[in-house]
């Protein structure tokens, strides 16, 4: 960890806990700043806000006072959940009061180098692919950011042998000023967080700020299939690496004749790749390169690609119960993963759908609804989905309350063959805090049918 002076002795403010904000505050004591710590939850609910106070950082809790910002603060550390429009950061920058995330801190202290990656879908298997496949390869890997691990955390740890391999979301990239990382990586660019963002503009902006000060010396690995995508590459400093799933290209990662290819080099027959679902394919293509250009040898990808079957909550095989077989897709938080996971399987699905709803509609699902021959839906946007299932022609449609109680209907409604598929198309916000207790429920209910 580098030992930097800029915070010492800065008033400083961080605004949200959960854990980017508790790691972010001690190591902000740490460097010598006077913290002070913001967050909704009351003191007596709020076990991490008492952790910092027995640290003698100030602790402020139950609500954001307003009046906080005539305290003098030359910095704000922010949630990255917490919206721009939110009455303090919007008064912090009213009074030119900078707002950052803790991946600029994480940046800032770490003797090791990054390779960061965004993107709408696909960032924590690519993410995890190249981590996996730079530790094949004995390169030292630590893996960190929206995947679950603080990244200022995991810096403070990291040496100059490490690299850090870090997933970054649009609500993170918004919040950074000198990140740098050697590679960067965008999987994709479709609609989502906006009613966060509030347009697709913003979001794709966003995106973007993760190559904002790279130069010639870094590179930019990018969608070659998608028009936006390109846009920022045509913008970008740094030495772009285009990937494609579509067409041959003269440099770069793309498919030819049923094999993975690096510019003239043939790495892998996709035939031997256990990771399923066609969608997948931009991500093993991403992530080669990054292992590529961090001098990881063949070897250790095709081992990556032979053995990896994907991640937690992203399209996971769990179990199989009397002939059927159970995924949880319960990161499919958007149309595009769920019409994903609905392209991986020729066999009949039983999907389960429904979450927070963003005010979207879900027509983009029809024409890969054609395999589902029931919908159980839960959460807000049920009726929106039941509507969209019953354009499609599917008979039996039901609603439940939760996840707990749409998988035992959903195996009532089933047959020896059929996949029963946890692929929401929605956020889980509005019944669970987060899509992973969302997939954890799914898991034990599966459970709890054998």
């Amino acid at each position: 960890m580098k030992q930097i002076d800029v915070y010492r002795h800065k008033k400083i403010l961080v605004l949200g806990l959960a854990k980017s904000g508790v790691t972010a505050a001690a190591l902000l004591h740490k460097l010598g700043a006077f913290v002070t710590v913001n967050d909704k939850k009351p003191l007596s609910e709020n076990p991490e806000a008492q952790g910092l106070l027995e640290q003698g950082i100030k602790v402020i809790c139950g609500d954001h006072p307003i009046e906080l910002l005539d305290e003098g603060f030359e910095l704000i550390v922010k949630n990255p959940g917490i919206p721009y429009n939110n009455p303090m950061i919007a008064g912090a920058i009213e009074k030119g009061i900078p707002v950052i995330t803790e991946v600029e801190l994480a940046y800032q202290i770490s003797d090791a180098p990054f390779i960061a990656i965004t993107g709408t879908n696909g960032k924590t298997t690519t993410t995890t692919l190249i981590f996996e496949m730079l530790n094949q390869g004995n390169k030292q890997p630590l893996i960190a950011g929206n995947i679950g691990t603080v990244a200022s955390g995991v810096a403070q740890k990291a040496t100059k042998e490490n690299t850090i391999v870090i997933e970054l979301s649009s609500f993170q990239l918004m919040g950074i000023d000198t990140f740098k990382p050697r590679i960067a990586i965008i999987t994709n660019l479709y609609d989502a967080h906006l009613d966060y963002h509030g347009t697709r503009k913003e979001y794709i902006e966003a995106k973007s700020n993760i190559t904002k000060m790279q130069t010639e010396l870094e590179y930019l690995i990018i969608n070659a299939d998608q028009e936006e995508t390109l846009e920022i590459a045509r913008h970008s400093k740094a030495k772009i690496i285009p990937f494609s799933t579509k067409k041959h290209l003269s440099e770069g990662a793309f498919i030819s004749n049923g094999w993975i290819c690096f510019n003239d080099e043939k790495v892998i027959e996709i035939e031997k790749i256990a990771l399923p679902g066609v969608h997948n394919l931009e991500n093993i293509l991403s992530a080669m390169v990054a292992a590529k250009l961090s001098g990881v040898e063949n070897s250790a990808i095709q081992e990556v690609l032979k053995t990896f079957t994907g991640v937690k909550h992203r399209l996971q095989y769990v179990t199989e119960v009397n002939g059927r077989k159970f995924y949880n897709d319960s990161k499919a938080t958007n149309s595009l993963a769920a019409i994903n996971a609905l392209a991986a399987f020729e066999a009949p699905i039983i999907l389960l759908a429904g979450g927070l709803d963003r005010g979207n509609e879900f027509d983009e699902l029809l024409p890969y609804l054609k395999n589902v021959k029931a919908l159980v839906t839960f959460g807000q946007t049920a009726p929106k989905i039941e509507r969209v299932g019953s354009e499609a022609g599917i008979k039996t449609i039901k609603r439940v309350d939760n996840v707990d109680k749409a998988v035992p209907e959903a195996y009532r409604h089933s047959e020896p063959g059929d996949i029963i598929l946890l692929s929401p198309a929605c956020a889980s916000w509005d019944q669970y805090k987060t899509f992973e207790v969302r997939g954890d429920i799914f898991i034990e209910a599966v459970h709890k049918l054998k």
